[in-house]
C-alpha cells in the first residue's frame, strides 16, 4: 500500500483521520510485511488485531494462521473491513479498550498512541505467544526502559515481571499518512516466566501504580498515603525513590507487605 493508494482509500472511505483516534495509517508495504514476519505466526495460530484501519496488515494476515479477528472502533473503518474482507475474518466493531479479546495465539497491531497504554496492560492480562505492536517512539522507549531513566514506568516494570520487550526496529514517520510528529517503533513482547518471584501479584503491582503515580515521593512516604502501611518499620527502601529500585526490588517491598498481612 503506497502512499498514494492510502490517500485514495482515505478519500474513497470517507474517513476522517484524527488526531483524538490517532489514525496515522502505514504506507509502507515492506515495513508491513516485516511486521507480520516478527510475529511468526504458524498455521495452528489464532491471530487477533486491534485498529486494522484500511487494511494494510489485514490483507497480509488473512491465511497466516488458523483464524484472524479484527478490532476496530471507527465506523466507516469497519464497514471498509467487513465489506472488504468478508467471512476471511471476524469482525468485531467496538473498543478494543473496552470489549473482551477474544482467544488468540498472536497478537499484532499499529497502536494508537490514545490506547496504548490501557491496551498493553489489558494484553498482559492474556495468555498469549508473542505480540508485535506498532507504537510511538517515546512509548516504546518506556516499553523498554532501564532503571535510573527517565523513560523507567509502571510500564516497564509491568512488562518486565511478564515477559521480553525488544524494539525489533525504528519506523520513520514518513511512513504514515498522514504524517505524525515523531518516529514510531516496532516492539516485539514475548510472555515468559516472571524472573522473580513475589508472594502477592496484586500487591507488587498495587506498589508499583503506588509508587510511579509519586515516582518523586519517597516509598515510605507514597505507601503510608495510600494506607498500604502505617510505618516503615519493616519496609526495605523505603527512604529511596520508585525510580532507583529495579523490578525484584520492587517485590521485596511487596512481599514485605504481604508478610505485614499474614
Amino acid at each position: 500500500m503506497s502512499p498514494g493508494e492510502t490517500g485514495r482509500l482515505i478519500a474513497e472511505t470517507g474517513v476522517v483521520p484524527t488526531k483524538a483516534k490517532g489514525q496515522n495509517f502505514l504506507t509502507d508495504g515492506r515495513v508491513a510485511d516485516r511486521h507480520i514476519e516478527y510475529a511468526e505466526i504458524q498455521p495452528e495460530d489464532d491471530v487477533l488485531e486491534v485498529g486494522p484501519g484500511l487494511g494494510i496488515l489485514t490483507q497480509r494476515l488473512i491465511g497466516k494462521g488458523k483464524s484472524l479477528t479484527c478490532i476496530e472502533i471507527d465506523d466507516i473503518l469497519a464497514d471498509y473491513i467487513g465489506k472488504t474482507y468478508g467471512d476471511e475474518l471476524t469482525l468485531i466493531h467496538g473498543d478494543a479498550v473496552k470489549v473482551p479479546f477474544p482467544h488468540f495465539d498472536r497478537f499484532v497491531s499499529n497502536l494508537p498512541y490514545s490506547v496504548s497504554t490501557p491496551i498493553i496492560f489489558k494484553l498482559l492480562d492474556y495468555q498469549f505467544k508473542k505480540a508485535v505492536v506498532m507504537v510511538q517512539k517515546e512509548f516504546a522507549d518506556r516499553m523498554v526502559a532501564d532503571v535510573g531513566s527517565p523513560d523507567y514506568s509502571r510500564l516497564t516494570v509491568n512488562l518486565f515481571y511478564r515477559a521480553e520487550c525488544q524494539i525489533v526496529e525504528n519506523v520513520p514517520r514518513s511512513r504514515f499518512k498522514p504524517q505524525p510528529k515523531v518516529d514510531s517503533c516496532l516492539v516485539a513482547i514475548t510472555p515468559r516466566p516472571a524472573p522473580f518471584e513475589v508472594k502477592d501479584e496484586k500487591i507488587f503491582f498495587k506498589v508499583t501504580q503506588v509508587c510511579f503515580d509519586h515516582r518523586r515521593k519517597k516509598i515510605g512516604t507514597s505507601l503510608k498515603a495510600a494506607k498500604l502501611i502505617t510505618s516503615n518499620d519493616e519496609i526495605p527502601y523505603a527512604d529511596a525513590r520508585i525510580e532507583s529500585l529495579r523490578p525484584a526490588e520492587i517485590a521485596e517491598i511487596a512481599d514485605a507487605i504481604a508478610a505485614l498481612r499474614h
